[in-house]
């Protein structure tokens, strides 16, 4: 099957669910709630997934189902991307504003 399984996907969402920058990112925006209640979410489906992934050769409502389920997978894990880049480009631009600021003290001790 040219598709990813949605069980597949599922799991990695639940991965980048617990990463640390989605952690940080989560902390940061007081988003606590809302990825508690995504993440319970995926759990639920996940448990359904296999078992409907095995009948949708016989069911095309099943099919269709993970069909539409899929788009709403990638989309929830193009979010937590978007998440984790801005996270971690946070910490970049901190870090360089950290350095900058050390050597313009370093310059001054001159």
């Amino acid at each position: 099957m040219a598709e990813a399984f949605a069980t597949e996907i599922a799991k990695s969402l639940l991965g980048k669910l617990g990463s640390c920058a989605v952690q940080e990112f989560r902390l940061a925006w007081g988003l606590e709630d809302d990825l508690a209640r995504l993440e319970e979410r995926l759990k639920a489906i996940n448990a359904v997934l296999s078992d409907a992934e095995k009948q949708q050769s016989k069911n095309d409502r099943i099919r269709l189902w993970l069909h539409k389920l899929r788009e709403v997978l990638y989309d929830a894990e193009d979010v937590l991307d978007e998440i984790e880049c801005e996270t971690l480009r946070r910490q970049v631009v901190k870090t360089n504003r950290e350095h900058l600021q050390k050597g313009t003290a370093l310059l001054f001790k001159l």
